[in-house]
């Protein structure tokens, strides 16, 4: 089975060379990989031993799942793998892919790790990101298995996953009506049940995300979020990005606007951004954590969680 590796990038020059120097040093050589680059400049990259092939898609607006679909439909190997940039891919994560593919058809999520700021100073050493990396507390932990199915398509993350080309040009790829962050990964998983395609967790497959500084819930990103939640709910008659939104309407951003969506009220501020940012001690920014402090300052009873669900196949 021929796989290839797809990503996107903009900007982020030294994330997308680890994750091709970590490709280089895969257990199972990837046949290609294949890059949607949203700038005018090509990247200059090293030589990981296999073809690099760069679609220029220039910086006219950022629409993440056209990169994802040009990467996608550019790519020729069978099996196709999906990192974003800021992923360095472990050494068995293709053939852990592979593996669970031959056992488990549809659409795999393989495991995360986060590596806290500084951690590729001294090159990409993998006995030192695996002592130094955390699990996402929001994420759903490995399956005691090989594989375990995911029972809840609002799970789905294009951070690292993997599916043939076959099953994404059934799914029709990503829709491409969601502009800037914010809604097309949960689509994608809603198109995916949709379609009765299974989507579970994979043991292994891991990716080592590298820190950058991030605000979560994603308040720099307010507009977009708010017509891609539009977008969402007009395509499938229900909400997404819930706990995000409850964020924004408690900072005083936003308000119902009594027709099932929302009404924007003002730009977000220091006090939203200094709330949300990530610090630097920190691998990774939490949505939970934000909503939690915001619902105790407001005495409110918090949100019920949603818990990832997986059964072990």
């Amino acid at each position: 089975m021929s796989v290839s590796v797809c990503t996107l990038a903009h900007g982020r020059a030294d994330h997308l060379r680890n994750l091709v120097l970590g490709l280089a040093m895969s257990e199972l050589p990837p046949s290609e990989l294949v890059i949607g680059v949203m700038q005018q400049e090509p990247y200059a990259l090293p030589d990981p031993g296999f073809p690099v092939r760069q679609i220029m898609l220039g910086n006219a607006g950022i629409c993440l799942a056209r990169a994802r679909n040009a990467a996608a439909f550019a790519a020729q190997g069978t099996l196709l793998v999906f990192l974003d940039v800021d992923c360095i891919p472990a050494p068995g994560l293709i053939a852990d892919y592979a593996a669970a593919h031959a056992i488990c058809p549809g659409v795999l999520m393989g495991e995360v790790g986060y590596l806290p700021k500084g951690a590729t100073d001294d090159g990409i050493d993998f006995a030192a990101f695996e002592q130094i990396c955390v699990k996402h507390s929001e994420r759903a932990g490995p399956p005691p298995g090989q594989t375990g199915l995911c029972r809840d398509y609002r799970c789905f993350w294009s951070l690292n996953f993997a599916l043939t080309a076959e099953v994404f040009a059934a799914v029709g790829g990503f829709d491409e009506r969601y502009i800037g962050y914010g809604g097309e990964d949960t689509d994608f998983g809603r198109m995916i049940a949709a379609h009765g395609i299974p989507l579970s967790w994979v043991r292994g497959a891991k990716a080592y995300h590298q820190y950058h500084k991030h605000h979560m819930p994603p308040v720099h990103h307010l507009d977009s979020v708010l017509a891609n939640a539009a977008q969402f709910a007009a395509k499938w008659g229900e909400p997404t990005m819930q706990h995000w939104l409850r964020a924004f309407r408690l900072m005083g951003l936003i308000e119902p606007d009594g027709r099932g969506g929302w009404l924007k009220l003002r730009e977000p501020g220091e006090r939203e951004l200094a709330l949300t940012r990530q610090q630097e001690d920190q691998p990774f920014a939490s949505s939970a954590l934000v909503l939690a402090q915001l619902e105790g300052e407001a005495g409110m009873a918090p949100a019920s969680p949603r818990a990832p669900a997986m059964t072990a196949a």
